[in-house]
């Protein structure tokens, strides 16, 4: 006779197996994966812990539950994550939208007035871009990206999200913006130095797009790109706001700086962290 699963006996298993593997928030993870196969939310597992699984159901979960020990992204596994309180669609040809991002959302909605044009280097997803479209319906928003494959990601978020009409997607390198004038310029760019990448989390090192990820030798490549084209890119009084990482802040200020950014500014994740840099751009 074969033995019975239950939701919480395979819950309770799933959890340990993802914890004996090295997976951060094992339980957490466990009841996503169960739920997005059992098309349940989580208060939907808690009131089915003692319905008993069938044969399709198991044949369903266990890939999935493998590919997650084997440190694949939960997020690329179920093929969404959330992001500003939206619903993205993700593949493996672009980042996961991460909850410490939303902090360049925020910086460049304070910064917002009623209309202008907005552009958004590094579009991926399409995350910064279709949430700031959501907040600012005056707005004109542009994301650009090398990746097609990644702008197809993107277009599809902004026709789920309602914003398709107002924001379009453009393939191109950061080197070479579009040469019209924005009142903002906002960018999560590449900005891991080589010497780092070992180091990465395995879901990050073998399952992100590398060409997201890495940006030269110091991961500072991408700023001085950004920051040599603001000049001519900006109206006067626009910002250029960039994500970095925790140890980037006083070198994207200097280069900022160089460039010719003013007000200079540097702002903290909820962790404590340096999280974003900008500065203003005048005549």
């Amino acid at each position: 006779m074969s033995e019975t699963w239950t939701l919480l006996k395979l819950l309770r298993w799933t959890t340990d197996y993802f914890a004996e593997k090295g997976v951060d928030n094992p339980r957490l993870d466990a009841e996503l994966l169960l739920a997005y196969v059992l098309k349940l939310d989580r208060v939907g597992l808690y009131l089915n812990f003692d319905r008993p699984l069938i044969d399709e159901e198991l044949d369903a979960i266990r890939p999935l539950v493998k590919r997650r020990g084997q440190r694949e992204p939960l997020q690329y596994l179920i093929g969404k994550s959330e992001f500003w309180s939206l619903v993205f669609e993700v593949t493996p040809a672009v980042l996961i939208p991460r909850a410490d991002t939303e902090i360049l959302v925020e910086e460049a909605l304070a910064r917002a007035g009623g209309e202008g044009k907005l552009l958004d280097v590094g579009t991926g997803s399409g995350a910064i871009a279709v949430s700031l479209a959501t907040e600012l319906p005056g707005w004109q928003v542009t994301g650009l990206d090398i990746s097609a494959a990644a702008l197809a990601v993107a277009g599809g978020n902004a026709e789920k999200n309602g914003v398709a009409g107002r924001v379009r997607f453009l393939q191109g390198d950061l080197a070479e913006l579009p040469r019209q004038q924005y009142d903002l310029i906002v960018s999560n760019p590449p900005y891991i130095a080589q010497a780092e990448w070992d180091s990465l989390m395995p879901e990050v090192r073998c399952f992100e797009p590398k060409q997201a990820l890495l940006a030269g030798n110091d991961g500072l490549d991408c700023y001085q790109k950004l920051a040599d084209q603001a000049p001519s890119c900006l109206k006067s009084g626009g910002w250029l706001l960039v994500e970095i990482g925790y140890q980037q802040a006083a070198a994207v200020q200097r280069i900022f700086a160089a460039a010719g950014l003013g007000e200079l500014f540097v702002r903290d994740d909820y962790a404590g962290q340096p999280r974003v840099v900008g500065g203003c751009y005048k005549k």
